[in-house]
């Protein structure tokens, strides 16, 4: 999830607590955490932030960078849950991410020895490539040769797009995994398009076409522990959206386990949502099972066509539209 910081934590945290009892917030914010007071001073204003009553444990994920050390790692160990790359300017904030991932193998040892997670946006950031094939070309390039020069590394595969990566993640070992999100599983690429270019659909990795999407909604509804939710929800305002150069991310928290059990029950697989959302990831994660449970309905209900956020708004992911399912909040 990411959370941003400042006023936006006020819509946020709220959203997405309503319906986890925790969540990995990703540290791509402007500075990015990068340090462990950082992380920690970061973690307090996701606290003051959580709504009164609420059960909510945020977790933090480390911003890797070209000139994180094996110390920055020792040091931020207890106050993280996992390290998260981004090669540099695949996407939001990315911009001090990593350049060559080799330079940092010192680091991914010491990750390995502490059994720390490496959590990846799988995108090629080399401009030639074909967009579409980002992921396809991360995989061959930088994934496959750092899983085999660590094989003991907790690896997470971000929001996956396309049936390569499941394919790969499916047969790697029991030290890779994967998450999905919504939009990944509800719809592919002509969403962007239909009737006109739809900003609020764009998000990296891009939707791919219904031959991955099915590729994504099989791996999700398999019951293999390796594939887990990651909602990726992102908000951005309208006007940053709507834009010459808009912005890429959906924002799903205000409906995210909604929208997972729609693409659940669109192939009778509601069965399987519960080890989806709440078991595979935490088991991947070494975290307890949670105890408590929430309720979903059928119910037809429109989603909001904006929605307040800080000093602006924002438009979130499906505005306008039907969805199927609703949170008893009782």
């Amino acid at each position: 999830m990411h959370f941003r910081d400042g006023a936006a934590l006020m819509r946020t945290v709220p959203d997405i607590s309503r319906c986890f009892a925790r969540a990995l917030a990703m540290p791509n914010l402007n500075p990015p955490l990068c340090d462990v007071q950082q992380v920690r001073d970061y973690r307090q204003r996701l606290q003051a932030a959580i709504p009164q009553g609420t059960h909510f444990q945020p977790f933090i994920a480390f911003y890797l960078r070209d000139h994180t050390t094996p110390k920055d790692i020792e040091a931020a160990a207890q106050d993280i849950l996992a390290v998260k790359f981004y090669p540099a300017g695949v996407t939001t904030f990315s911009s001090l991410g990593v350049t060559d991932i080799v330079h940092l193998y010192p680091v991914l040892e010491k990750m390995e020895k502490m059994d720390i997670v490496l959590a990846i946006h799988a995108e090629e950031a080399d401009a030639s490539i074909d967009v579409y094939d980002r992921e396809k070309y991360f995989i061959e390039r930088r994934l496959q040769p750092l899983i085999a020069h660590f094989p003991q590394l907790r690896v997470v595969v971000e929001h996956i797009s396309t049936a390569l990566a499941v394919d790969f993640v499916r047969d790697a070992s029991p030290y890779i995994a994967a998450t999905i999100t919504a939009h990944h599983l509800l719809c592919d690429r002509n969403a962007l398009f239909a009737g006109g270019l739809h900003p609020h659909y764009y998000c990296v990795p891009l939707l791919q076409n219904a031959s991955h999407r099915n590729a994504l909604l099989a791996a999700a509804t398999s019951n293999n522990p390796k594939f887990f939710l990651g909602s990726d929800s992102a908000p951005h305002t309208q006007s940053n959206k709507e834009s010459a150069c808009g912005c890429a991310g959906c924002y799903t928290a205000y409906a995210a386990i909604e929208l997972y059990a729609e693409a659940f029950a669109s192939v009778n697989a509601l069965h399987r949502l519960e080890d989806f959302a709440s078991r595979h990831g935490a088991a991947f994660y070494g975290l307890p099972q949670n105890d408590a449970t929430i309720t979903l309905h059928a119910q037809t209900w429109r989603a909001p066509e904006t929605i307040p956020f800080a000093e602006d708004v924002l438009v979130p992911w499906r505005a306008g539209e039907e969805l199927h399912w609703r949170l008893s909040m009782t």
